[in-house]
């Protein structure tokens, strides 16, 4: 690269990271923070799932060689999704609508039960998460959606309207899952991502008034989502009953201290802590590892929204719509999804079967994270190509001076 080039780049409120005078292909803070996030999860997993594998699978080390597998599908998946361009995901995405649909109407249908919910298509020897997918595929069609009709999202209830009807119908097929968690993520993204695609302010303040009042009723349809409101206000009324998984989790902090009481020292995770490897891995961290490296987990999940949606607001300034929203899109539903996992651990929100993104077990969601992470990758390598060839590109005036100093 000139030093031209190099300068306008140094100019630029956008600037690209270098190294060597060369643009990197990748945010390596953004890769940083997923690849710790990964390895985070691999470590507490294998700790906290040791003695529920000897215990279920004659195998302690079960859970450990089997998320080590997720983990090896999940970056093998993300270099094949960073290789493909962004036009492949905006030309397919009604397909992805309709795989999606396809997933949530067959998982009811032939489906496998666990605990109660009927989440998982059984593949042989892995689970295929329905909801994993389809919330992906929402994020794309939605986003080539919002470039197709943004002016009419703009300006009228028609545009917000069309992508509800499609919405309505996913979240149908997964509140009969059961996945309540997984539909509160859903619709929380996909508002997100009209509001940011801007719809007016009054229009967005009657859906969020709208959804206040639906998400609650929805709950209330089921008699164990009541006890988990009454639970989540005092789960130490009944700390054996409907408050034993919160109890637990807070008894997890409380011996957790500040620094832990080391890696492997867990109690909670002998058979107290229910789940302890999947949905409430984050209070079996804090136990071992302490208030201080839980803090830490949260700053990298803070840095790797911040990455992504920088790097959003980086492909709205250039134009690049369909790249700008789904980036937003994904950003939305990891850190949400994130949030809300560490705020039921926490006892801030009621209990909800989601997922640690990226930390917690659960094949489905670490690979389609990493799918997701990966794309928003290949976002930010397009976007960097695009300023490098629109910095190195003369002008009209300067290929007239070229040619004239050539002709000299």
């Amino acid at each position: 690269m000139s030093s031209a080039v190099s300068a306008a780049l140094k100019g630029s409120a956008t600037m690209p990271v270098r190294l060597n005078d060369r643009v990197l292909p990748f945010d390596p803070l953004l890769m940083a923070a997923t690849l710790c996030l990964i390895l985070i999860g691999f470590v507490m997993i294998s700790s906290a799932s040791i003695e529920v594998a000897a215990v279920r699978n004659s195998n302690p080390f079960f859970y450990m060689i089997r998320h080590g597998i997720f983990i090896l599908l999940g970056l093998t998946a993300a270099i094949i999704a960073v290789r493909i361009p962004i036009a492949f995901w905006q030309k397919s995405g009604p397909w992805w609508l309709l795989l999606g649909a396809v997933l949530l109407v067959l998982v009811l249908l032939v489906g496998r039960e666990i605990n109660g919910s009927v989440r998982w298509i059984p593949l042989g020897p892995i689970n295929l998460q329905a909801s994993e997918v389809a919330k992906f595929a929402m994020v794309i069609y939605l986003s080539g959606y919002l470039v197709r009709r943004l002016s009419e999202v703009r300006s009228s209830w028609k545009g917000i309207a069309k992508p509800a009807l499609p919405l309505a119908f996913f979240v149908f097929l997964i509140i009969l899952e059961p996945d309540f968690g997984a539909a509160v993520v859903l619709m929380g993204s996909v508002m997100g991502m009209i509001f940011l695609g801007g719809m007016k302010f009054s229009q967005f303040a009657l859906i969020v008034i709208g959804c206040a009042v639906v998400i609650p009723s929805l709950a209330m349809l089921q008699p164990y989502r009541v006890v988990r409101l009454k639970t989540f206000l005092d789960p130490w009324a009944d700390p054996f009953g409907s408050g034993y998984q919160l109890a637990q989790a807070q008894i997890a902090f409380g011996r957790g201290d500040w620094f832990g009481a080391g890696l492997g020292n867990s109690v909670q995770k002998l058979f107290y802590l229910p789940e302890a490897h999947t949905d409430f891995v984050f209070s079996v961290l804090a136990e071992e590892m302490g208030l201080v490296f839980a803090l830490l987990v949260v700053v990298l999940y803070g840095l790797m929204a911040q990455r992504m949606f920088r790097i959003g607001r980086r492909a709205e300034k250039l134009q690049q719509f369909f790249m700008a929203y789904m980036v937003y899109g994904f950003a939305i539903m990891l850190t949400g999804q994130a949030l809300i996992n560490i705020g039921v651990n926490v006892g801030a929100l009621p209990t909800k079967g989601l997922t640690l993104p990226l930390v917690s077990y659960g094949g489905s969601s670490l690979v389609i994270s990493c799918v997701m992470i990966a794309i928003v990758m290949r976002v930010d390598y397009e976007l960097k190509r695009l300023q490098v060839n629109a910095v190195s590109k003369p002008s009209g005036k300067q290929q007239k001076l070229t040619a004239g100093n050539a002709d000299g």
